[in-house]
Order: C-alpha cells, then sequence, then structure tokens
C-alpha cells in the first residue's frame, strides 16, 4: 500500500476495499470497482469521498469518469463537487456529454468556473453555447478577460485563432534582461506557464522572440533586442489548426506566436493544444473516410442515424448500377453457373485494394504530402503496385478456379479479369481523391462510395464481359 493510498476515503459499506490509486485497468478504461465506488459515494452523497477520489484527479482522468458514468450519476457529481469540480475536465469529453453538463449548471456557475480556466480552454467550453447564454455569461467575466475571449471567439471555428491563449508575456525590444527578470518576478497576471518571451514594438507589432534558458544565460544589463531572434514561423489567427499543427510538426516547435492580419501579437499556440488537433483531426479523417461525419459515442439513435443516411443512400444508388451491369450478362451466367460464384471475388478484392490506395492518398491529401508536383509519380507508382498485385492474385485464383471447376477457360477469365479490376481500383483510389480536391469536396468524405462503385462496376464488367467475349454467348 502506497502513501497515496492512505489518503483515499471509501464509502464505509465499501470497505475493506479500498479505491486504487490508479483508476485505470489494464486495457485503458476507467476501473470499475473505482466506478462503483464513485456511484456509491454519489448516491450517499458521500462529499469527503469524491473530494478526495474524484475532485483531485487530472483533468484527462476526471472527464473519463464523466464519460463511464450514468448522466443522472454525472449531474449529480458536478452538483455535489460544485467549486470543486474542474471544469478544464469539459474539454476532455465528447461534445455531447459536455452540452449535457452545462445544460445542468447555471450560467453563474459556469462564469465562476471559466474564470479559473485558461483562455484556451474558456473558448472552447463557450463555443458549443447558445449565443445568449455565452453573451450571458462573458458578461460576469471581468472586462479583460471578456474582451479576451471575446476576441478569440470571433475568429473562425478550427482556426488557429479559436485554439490560441490570449495569457502570453510580451517585451519591449529596448528592455535589458535585468528588467525583464524583474518583470516576471513582480508581474502577477502572468501565465501559468510559458517557455517563450515575445517581443513587440509599441503598436503591439511582433518583432521577434527569445527563449528563457537565453535569458537566464544573459547578464542584466544585456538589451533583449541583442539576444532576441526573429519569429519565422508565426501564425496568422485564421489559419487553419490543421496547418498550424503541420507547421509544428515540420519545425519541431513548442509554442509559437498568433498574430492577427496587421502582424500585431493577439496569443500563443501551445504543443499541448496541438497534441489535440492533431488528434481531433486524425479522428475527424477516419470517421469521414467510413462516411460518418464528426459522429460521437454520446450522440442520439436519431442524430446518428440522420449522419449515416446521406451516403448509405449514394452507395444504394451505385449498388443499382452495378446491378444494372450484372443484368446486361443474365444469359452469360444462366449458361455458366460459375460465373455467379466467382464475381464476389473479383468485386472484393478490388475493393479492399482501391480502399488500401484511397487511404493512403486521402491521408497524403490532409497532410500536403501528395501535391500536382507529385501527383504523377504517385499515380504511376500505385499503377504499378495494382499491376504486381492484380497479377500475383489473378494467377492464384485463376489456379484455384481453373481446378475447382476443372475448366481452365474459367481460370483464365478470372485472372484477367482480376488484373484489370485491381488495375482500375489502384487508379481510382488515387484519382478520385485528387479529382475531389481539386474541386473543393472533402475527398475523406466522398471518396469511399465512388470507389466501391468503380471497383464493383469495373470488376463484374471485366470477368462477366470476358467471359461472354470469350464462349461467344450473346444476349
Amino acid at each position: 500500500m502506497t502513501d497515496r493510498d492512505d489518503d483515499l476515503v471509501a464509502p464505509e459499506e465499501l470497505r475493506p476495499a479500498e479505491a486504487p490509486s490508479d483508476i485505470y485497468a489494464e486495457d485503458g478504461s476507467v476501473r470499475s470497482d473505482f466506478l462503483t465506488m464513485v456511484g456509491a459515494a454519489i448516491a450517499d452523497r458521500d462529499l469527503l469521498f469524491l473530494r478526495k477520489n474524484v475532485a483531485r484527479l487530472h483533468e484527462s482522468e476526471l472527464g473519463d469518469v464523466l464519460e463511464s458514468i450514468l448522466p443522472e450519476q454525472r449531474h449529480a457529481l458536478v452538483r455535489l463537487l460544485g467549486s470543486d469540480f474542474d471544469m478544464t475536465a469539459l474539454t476532455e469529453v465528447d461534445e455531447g456529454i459536455r452540452l449535457d453538463i452545462v445544460d445542468q449548471m447555471s450560467n453563474e456557475q459556469i462564469a465562476a468556473g471559466i474564470g479559473e480556466l485558461d483562455s484556451d480552454d474558456a473558448v472552447y467550453i463557450l463555443e458549443d453555447l447558445d449565443d445568449e447564454d455565452r453573451e450571458d455569461i462573458l458578461s460576469q467575466l471581468p472586462f479583460t478577460e471578456r474582451v479576451r475571449l471575446m476576441r478569440a471567439l470571433d475568429y473562425p471555428e478550427s482556426s488557429a485563432g479559436r485554439r490560441m491563449q490570449t495569457e502570453f508575456v510580451a517585451v519591449p525590444p529596448f528592455w535589458t534582461v535585468g528588467q525583464t527578470i524583474d518583470y516576471l518576478r513582480e508581474e502577477e497576471e502572468l501565465p501559468d506557464s510559458f517557455t517563450q518571451i515575445f517581443v513587440i514594438d509599441p503598436t503591439f507589432k511582433l518583432v521577434g522572440a527569445l527563449d528563457l534558458d537565453k535569458v537566464l544565460r544573459a547578464k542584466r544589463q544585456v538589451k533583449i533586442e541583442t539576444i532576441m531572434h526573429e519569429t519565422n514561423h508565426s501564425i496568422p489567427a485564421e489559419m487553419d489548426q490543421e496547418e498550424a499543427a503541420q507547421l509544428f510538426e515540420q519545425y519541431d516547435l513548442l509554442s509559437a506566436a498568433v498574430v492577427d492580419n496587421n502582424g500585431r501579437l493577439v496569443g500563443v499556440l501551445t504543443i499541448d493544444d496541438v497534441v489535440d488537433v492533431i488528434q481531433e483531426e486524425a479522428e475527424e479523417d477516419l470517421l469521414r473516410l467510413g462516411g460518418v461525419g464528426d459522429e460521437e459515442l454520446s450522440d442520439s439513435i436519431v442524430s446518428t442515424s440522420r449522419s449515416r443516411v446521406p451516403w448509405l443512400a449514394v452507395n444504394l444508388l451505385t449498388a443499382f448500377l452495378s446491378a444494372s451491369v450484372i443484368s446486361l450478362f443474365d444469359a452469360t451466367i444462366q449458361q455458366i453457373i460459375a460465373l455467379a460464384i466467382l464475381m464476389p471475388a473479383v468485386a472484393g478484392m478490388g475493393g479492399n485494394a482501391g480502399s488500401q490506395t484511397m487511404t493512403v492518398s486521402v491521408r497524403a491529401l490532409a497532410t500536403k504530402s501528395l501535391d500536382i508536383h507529385n501527383a504523377a509519380r504517385i499515380i504511376r507508382r500505385e499503377a504499378g503496385v495494382g499491376i504486381l498485385n492484380g497479377m500475383l492474385f489473378g494467377c492464384a485464383i485463376g489456379v484455384v478456379a481453373g481446378i475447382w471447376f476443372q475448366d481452365v477457360h474459367i481460370g483464365g477469365i478470372i485472372a484477367t479479369a482480376m488484373c484489370l479490376n485491381m488495375l482500375a481500383a489502384a487508379l481510382a483510389g488515387i484519382l478520385i481523391p485528387l479529382v475531389l480536391d481539386k474541386f473543393g469536396a472533402d475527398p475523406a468524405v466522398s471518396s469511399a462510395v465512388f470507389v466501391t462503385a468503380v471497383t464493383d462496376i469495373v470488376g463484374f464488367f471485366a470477368f462477366l464481359g470476358i467471359a461472354t467475349w470469350w464462349y461467344g454467348i450473346s444476349g
């Protein structure tokens, strides 16, 4: 038993079992025994247990607990903790759960909690609220803080301006290192943590920056302008957050200045926010590849169904196109039953090959790794991969089909059709995302259904068409 365990208190009826010091099980989920204790404490209104074992959790841990307990327990927990509830945890939960919790809180309680948060976390919570509630909450905040938050909220959603912290350290270039150090020691309104000091002119335009280690190593009489460096990677406030994250990745940044259209310093973007952006964008791309948009586990049945219906409807239309291709060769299928048995293999292999290429292409477009300069080379590569894999699996399935149906012609037909469809799948997997991106459509959302349609139609047409030609069957 560790010292940390000695501080934990559980309801009497649950003893001798103690609340675990590590709330996670081996699979990464919140431990069921801990959730049982939390549920019992909520039911018994055991504030001592909740304050010692729940309120003190890291915001990400508290977020996981909120997502794991029942909605009614969630509401009761927030009410019981009151001012001890860490509002930062709301930035760690699904949007649906966050809105559900906020709906149960008064605007006065939200305003009090937001006043304790960093500006980026406060904006994250405020941006999802109704305009009326948001204005009411902002009106209860101190003037300076209200102006900062309103300025961040004015920037487009998913922009660097929305993600930035408006708390930063800035000094003029004519200050000395000694003046700067004294300012850092005496000023009370500084960010809780920072790694850079920005240098600005009298109009607040960004002229440079310096890292804290430079300040600590320089003599007190040295001017800031002599040791600062130019900020080559400042981020426009209206830049998309994904592009800003790519700058962090490319230049290994820990923080970056955010500037407005006039080059004036308005905030700072830090690596912890960028990590969240990278995770959100990766999840968004993954969901869109499946045609489910920004769906979350906490969404209702109706909203989940509504988000999936559009692309399922498009997929139904393309399925009819595939069926119409098959209907063209009904006479061939009636005479050679083996074709009906083998058709799914050709279309299925093509669909999987197309999905592989499409996934790589969509991700390359999202990370700006695929553009007009290297598109031709990548297309040739994918075509080569399609031909090579088509020959490999075509020969394999051709041998199996020939032996299975004791007909070497069937083996040759399906082998040829497989090669053609694998090539078509590779080309569709890269060309369709490129074309959609060119015309401004999101390839992550739109590509899958069209790639599947191409591989089905080409696969059926090639297989049945070659068979009809080879056996000389006429409709």
